[in-house]
């Protein structure tokens, strides 16, 4: 079965909940670890929603992805407290150490860098999440550290 045929499907389980279109994005996302843009026409149908409005809330929220992410998923929370604590910093220091900016892939391929909009981890910040695990209290220097990567000299 292909990726499309499988988000309908998952969408079609969520089509009677009244405001279903968003827990049937995420249970695709979940299941197929993203939503595939082939996959948009069968969910609006499912939802009697057209393409456009479909691929509005997709674009809208940046939680939803187009693409496969790569193995490790790196989230850097840009919520105001992470922010006041040196997240802006540590968002460049990761993208460096990457390769890539926001959305984009690691040079290896291995990793792909988002953003998060509040981990819960304020009174801890900054706050990092690779793939499910969250991070507190994140310097540079344990970001390296927790990717596996050199700490520079």
């Amino acid at each position: 079965m292909d990726l499309a045929a499988s988000a309908r499907i998952i969408a079609a389980a969520h089509r009677d909940t009244p405001g279903g279109l968003l827990p049937a994005l995420h249970a695709v996302q979940d299941a197929l670890g993203h939503v595939p843009p082939a996959a948009v026409p069968g969910i609006a149908e499912e939802f009697n929603l057209s393409r456009a409005e479909v691929h509005g809330v997709l674009t809208y929220y940046h939680h939803f992805r187009s693409t496969a992410p790569a193995p490790r998923v790196l989230q850097v929370c840009r919520a105001e407290a992470c922010q006041a604590m040196g997240a802006d910093a540590l968002l460049a220091h990761a993208q460096q150490r990457l390769g890539c900016g926001l959305h984009g892939r690691s040079a290896d391929g291995g990793v792909t860098l988002e953003a998060a909009y509040c981990l819960g981890l304020c009174a801890s910040s900054p706050a990092v999440m690779l793939n499910d695990e969250v991070h507190a209290r994140m310097t540079p220097e344990r970001l390296d550290e927790l990717l596996g990567t050199e700490v520079p000299a």
